[in-house]
């Protein structure tokens, strides 16, 4: 027998640790009491499915939908709203398996997909190995969605280049003088701006004259100058940079970016050929 306080409280709970984990997973604000709102919710629906004739709550679509609605509840406001709610998804999927396979294990029998009589023993590992595996997954996958690359089309006096830029949060290069951004990309990259017959080789280990090289070339009079820069092997640099006609992001969004020159590669492996 099924006693709907029990299964309300017990789906609750559940609810509310796989939502806590999903929000520590997925770097969301941990709002409680929201997550609590939503866990109850959560009961609710369990409760609802074992109804009489409402069978139909057991569906795929209708279950998704209960999904969807927990997450906004839960993390509505968040600026990863699609990224939490299918942490969300992922934790509970993991956290289904652990239970069944460790239920399996002790010779706990599993009656139904919202009533789960198994022992606190079994939960808690359970919830320890998804949270384990599925924070394991995603935050490598947020690790790569952070090396974000955007492409753009550099212009400068009717001619075009492209880059690949890497969209580094931590670049807080500047050009002192005007304020705006600089953007570091490699001379190789850089090239087909230059026109026939330019500079070659380019001294790029001489900012200054690196400098003076590019602004006697035809249209870069007057666009380039020297920006100071900080590293740990090069704590007081300077860089060459073009101030070009245009910056473009393949979305069309303008750029108001200096380009500097890197004095060499910046370790791309070809996935990227400037920094952002």
């Amino acid at each position: 027998m099924i006693y709907a306080d029990s299964l309300f409280a017990l789906n609750m709970a559940i609810d509310y640790f796989l939502l806590l984990c999903s929000a520590r997973v997925a770097g969301a604000e941990l709002r409680r009491r929201r997550f609590l709102l939503a866990a109850a919710l959560g009961g609710l629906y369990a409760v609802g499915c074992v109804l009489p004739g409402m069978g139909f709550l057991s569906s795929g679509a209708v279950k998704l939908a209960a999904a969807a609605l927990m997450a906004v509840a839960a993390y509505g406001g968040e600026t990863h709203l699609l990224r939490c709610f299918v942490v969300f998804l992922g934790v509970s999927a993991a956290f289904g398996g652990a239970v069944f396979a460790f239920s399996l294990i002790s010779g706990t029998a599993v009656s139904g997909p919202f009533y789960v009589p198994v022992s606190p023993r079994v939960l808690v590992i359970s919830f320890a190995v998804c949270y384990a595996a599925v924070s394991l997954v995603f935050r490598r996958l947020g690790r790569r969605a952070e090396r974000e690359v955007v492409p753009l089309t550099v212009s400068l006096a009717g001619r075009e280049a492209r880059l690949r830029a890497l969209r580094d949060t931590g670049n807080a290069l500047s050009d002192p003088a005007s304020g705006r951004p600089v953007a570091v990309a490699e001379a190789a990259a850089l090239a087909p701006l230059f026109p026939p017959g330019g500079p070659a080789p380019l001294p790029l280990d001489d900012p200054a004259g690196l400098c003076q090289a590019l602004s006697a070339l035809p249209g870069f009079a007057g666009r380039v100058t020297l920006v100071p820069y900080s590293s740990l092997g090069s704590p007081h640099g300077m860089l060459a940079a073009i101030r070009p006609d245009s910056v473009l992001s393949d979305s069309g969004e303008r750029l108001s970016v200096l380009i500097a020159v890197a004095p060499g590669s910046l370790g791309g492996d070809g996935g990227y050929n400037a920094i952002l």
